[in-house]
């Protein structure tokens, strides 16, 4: 993704074309998209009608015949479905092969579904991991970190730094899909990069889980035994000596293999806090 290079925006995805599109019309529908991407998702189409809805600014712009518009609609309101922020570039590729459709070249909607239904996939895989395995963590490990120390600017700072960091994905992908074209697809799926960054990011995710992991699960026994006239504790003389916090790793362990056989995280959750309560009355914990 890092490879990509933006165009000037004087420039069409066809030298011999004139763009009839500004960057304030681009960005108007960016907005659509950023904020209302999730706001009507349903079971049949799920973001079908925020795509539809974000391209409208676009379609007014390209079209007017009514006819021409109704259809450019209707062709948006097929199946679409992928992570919100990443998935933008998405957006930008399309607005573009519109821009080329309404200015004469022959693209069919067919040809709009294809690439929609080729990059949704793929993009919804860097975009979850990226958002919610990496930037989300990292940030509320450390917001979370800051406000226990009793800062009330540990959740404003996770806000601010979220919504900055998220928009600037967004926004920027979005225009880089725009400023390619279809050339973005190219650049997106040539070499396999994709599938080295979908691995890199989850590389790094399961780092920032297990750190997340090791500094908020504080879980230690209270069992010691006296042998002789020394007193042995379990947790400082021997776990912490072999593997501190081995206690909250094993219990992460466990709890993904629960999850991964199918119990309820709700069912889960009730049974850690039985638990935690009978085992900390008896002193265990």
């Amino acid at each position: 993704m890092s490879n990509i290079k933006i165009i000037p925006e004087n420039k069409s995805i066809d030298d011999n074309k004139t763009k009839v599109l500004d960057k304030r019309d681009v960005i108007k529908s960016w907005i659509r998209w950023f904020f209302f991407a999730q706001s009507n998702y349903n079971y049949e189409r799920l973001q079908a009608t925020a795509f539809a809805h974000s391209m409208l600014p676009v379609i007014k712009k390209l079209y007017k015949n009514n006819e021409d518009k109704k259809a450019a609609v209707q062709r948006h309101l097929a199946f679409f479905n992928t992570e919100p922020i990443c998935g933008s570039v998405i957006h930008g590729i399309t607005i573009a092969m519109e821009e080329e459709k309404a200015s004469g070249n022959p693209i069919n909607d067919e040809g709009f579904n294809a690439i929609k239904t080729g990059l949704m996939g793929p993009l919804a895989g860097v975009g979850d991991t990226l958002t919610q395995g990496i930037i989300t963590p990292i940030l509320l490990a450390i917001c979370i970190g800051i406000t226990n120390t009793k800062n009330i600017f540990g959740p404003i700072i996770f806000l601010i730094a979220q919504y900055v960091i998220m928009t600037s994905i967004s926004l920027s992908l979005w225009m880089s899909g725009y400023n390619l074209g279809k050339k973005a697809v190219e650049q997106i799926l040539q070499g396999g990069k994709i599938n080295k960054v979908i691995e890199t990011a989850s590389v790094l995710g399961t780092l920032v889980m297990g750190g997340l992991v090791g500094r908020f699960i504080t879980l230690q026994t209270n069992l010691s035994f006296n042998m002789g006239e020394v007193k042995f504790s379990l947790q400082t003389d021997l776990l912490d000596k072999l593997m501190p916090g081995l206690i909250p790793f094993a219990l992460t362990l466990i709890v993904l293999k629960m999850v991964r056989r199918g119990i309820s995280p709700i069912k889960l959750m009730v049974v850690l806090i039985l638990a935690g309560a009978i085992l900390g009355a008896l002193g265990i914990f």
